[in-house]
């Protein structure tokens, strides 16, 4: 018995510690709540000071209530047992399953950071899972060289299985609890979104940005099969600069390119899954088994190239921000390339006390080539707004409509369409 209250006295001593940290801020981080809107990379500025190893527990959660509807038009598909393949799921208004994340940043040593977020809900796993984890390194005081303390004043070096920076997209789109930074509901109809092992350097000087970056070139670790992985290959520059109180630019552009792989995952990575639940999905279809419903993969899972051109702009509430990209490559069974490309325009408009409240609009369009050589398109409008309740509350509104075109007479989004509203609520911390 003496044992328990032990136990439980130093798990009750050790949880209030972490606690109370979780309102810390933290050296070159990006906060979870509000503060976190439109930072990219973090920056350079050093203006938290290091007193020793520290852990910071954070979390975020976000729930959904979806009033959604579809239809298409595609011509019967029948199995053995006479069912038609492509007839959509009988969907209506419900809630979603609720997300969460628990986030971890501890404080090594001055400049130097781990970050672990473990994925506690999400639409794919019904289990607890790690998204990934990295070692960022923005001082190096233990080299006692004033050198390479100069030289790290522009530079930040990230180490581990992290999402990779790709793009600035990345940046302003929700992931599983996480869903602050997302002024919509929904992410891009091609969500360039992936975790992968490897190494970044980051330079950034004067608004000036430069990105390198060296991964495995898939989702997770292997040895197997060593002639077909290849790595993969990320750079990004841009300029990022306040211009002055009312006025911010920023512009990047991005590559991301590998010359195989057995699964490469850059339109695929998200396993926490989409928001718009069971969308032009058949009757067989499941939460987690159809867990990218709504989004587009365009199946580039071997050798791929892709480009990205970022721009965005801050003039006092308003916010414009562009995703302008091509994707080519082809799976492992092809044997022509093929080719994607992605248009993307958000405009938030934000306003209120401490910029509490937001109305935002945003069209997003995709087309290219399938591996049947049918070239169809998808195109979606998002319109909604949100209300900060507190700086680690947030509730959304969207009305949503995406339609598919031009897909083949058997392809279960032929003449397909889903629109309707979405409710989402958020908690970071």
């Amino acid at each position: 018995m003496k044992k328990h209250i032990i136990l439980m006295g130093l798990a009750g001593f050790l949880s209030t510690s972490l606690m109370a940290q979780s309102d810390r801020d933290m050296q070159f981080w990006r906060p979870y709540d509000q503060r976190g809107l439109n930072i990219f990379e973090t920056g350079k500025e050093d203006t938290v000071a290091y007193d020793g190893v520290k852990v910071r527990i954070g979390g975020a959660f976000a729930q959904q209530f979806q009033s959604l509807s579809h239809s298409n038009s595609a011509s019967p598909m029948l199995n053995d047992n006479n069912v038609n393949l492509n007839q959509l799921m009988n969907i209506g208004p419900g809630f979603n399953l609720a997300t969460a994340n628990l986030n971890i940043d501890v404080a090594l040593a001055d400049g130097v950071r781990l970050n672990l977020v473990t994925y506690l809900s999400s639409r794919h796993h019904p289990e607890s899972w790690v998204k990934g984890g990295y070692l960022q390194v923005d001082k190096v005081p233990f080299l006692n060289s004033p050198t390479f303390d100069k030289i790290m004043e522009k530079v930040t070096i990230k180490v581990g299985h992290m999402e990779i920076n790709y793009g600035d997209a990345h940046y302003r789109r929700s992931d599983n609890g996480n869903a602050f930074y997302n002024p919509f509901v929904g992410n891009y109809i091609m969500d360039a979104f992936t975790t992968e092992i490897g190494g970044e350097v980051i330079f950034q000087d004067r608004g000036f940005l430069a990105v390198a970056s060296m991964t495995g070139g898939e989702i997770q670790g292997g040895v197997t099969n060593p002639d077909v992985r290849k790595p993969s290959f990320i750079g990004k520059l841009g300029y990022d600069k306040q211009l002055n109180d009312d006025l911010r630019v920023r512009l990047t552009g991005s590559v991301y390119t590998t010359a195989g792989s057995v699964n490469n995952t850059l339109w695929g990575g998200d396993r926490a899954g989409s928001r718009y639940y069971m969308v032009m999905e058949n009757t067989f279809a499941t939460t987690a088994a159809q867990f990218t419903s709504g989004r587009f993969n365009p199946g580039m899972r071997s050798n791929l190239t892709a480009m990205v051109l970022n721009p965005f702009v801050k003039f006092q509430g308003l916010e414009l921000f562009g995703n302008i990209e091509q994707s080519k490559g082809k799976a492992a069974n092809e044997s022509v390339d093929r080719t994607w490309n992605q248009l993307g325009v958000d405009a938030v408009y934000r306003f209120g006390t401490a910029d509490k409240f937001y109305v935002a609009g945003r069209y997003n369009e995709v087309s290219g080539t399938l591996p049947n050589g049918v070239a169809p398109s998808i195109n979606r409008v998002q319109v909604g707004g949100g209300w900060f309740v507190t700086k680690n509350i947030l509730t959304k509104f969207e009305y949503v409509s995406q339609n598919y075109n031009d897909f083949g007479p058997t392809d279960i989004r032929r003449g397909g369409k889903f629109n309707g509203f979405m409710i989402e609520g958020v908690i970071g911390f």
